[in-house]
């Protein structure tokens, strides 16, 4: 058995397992999706890509739902935001109440340093380990009076210590996480795959060197 099995299998059990867990904590229903770890080299880069990386397709996935996969062993989360959402992110009233609305701390790759925070409008990239002490944050992308918490827009709320992010991982203010969802390096193979863990080409990224995570 080789190091890379047990993780593949690892990544496979989270893709038929994510649907019920969403389930768990009212969000939309997950879509079964299609996630393979791939060989050392690829046509599409014309030469070695990261031995690590993680090929997710979106075909299944719906606007409004997520899903979860391992990189490096870190839980990346992966939703297509619905148009609504994208219009509530730019909103006045939820940028007066995050912490680092712009962000400006060093918690993404250069190619996601913009409102959304992400290389397309509809699909975030998210590692899902809150900065604070590294809890999954659960994903509540509706807006409710009550649940999780009364008057919620719609993002993560962590159930550790009450941390929350909107659906661009961007952290609220007076929570106890000092920093936005970090996200990891990742690039569009074609208009329905995302390869988790390389860089678009031509830019250089290193993961390590986001502030926390």
């Amino acid at each position: 058995m080789t190091q890379a099995e047990p993780r593949r299998r690892d990544v496979l059990r989270v893709a038929t397992g994510v649907a019920g867990a969403v389930g768990v904590v009212g969000a939309v229903a997950a879509a079964a999706f299609m996630v393979s770890r791939l060989d050392q080299t690829d046509a599409d880069t014309a030469g070695p890509i990261e031995p690590d990386a993680v090929d997710v397709d979106l075909t299944p996935l719906q606007p409004g739902q997520q899903v979860m996969v391992f990189w490096r062993s870190w839980p990346i989360l992966v939703i297509r935001r619905t148009p609504q959402a994208l219009a509530t992110l730019q909103a006045p009233p939820l940028l007066a109440q995050l912490s680092d609305p712009e962000s400006k701390a060093l918690q993404q790759p250069p190619y996601a340093g913009n409102w959304r925070r992400s290389v397309r409008p509809e699909i975030a990239v998210l590692v899902g380990v809150c900065t604070h002490m590294g809890c999954l944050p659960q994903f509540y992308p509706q807006p409710s009076a009550r649940e999780p918490e009364p008057d919620w827009i719609g993002g993560y709320f962590c159930p550790c210590h009450g941390s929350k992010y909107d659906l661009a991982g961007r952290v609220f203010k007076d929570v106890p996480a000092p920093y936005n969802l970090p996200v990891p390096p990742h690039r569009f193979v074609d208009d329905r795959t995302i390869r988790i863990g390389e860089n678009p080409p031509g830019v250089k990224f290193d993961f390590g060197s986001i502030l926390q995570i």
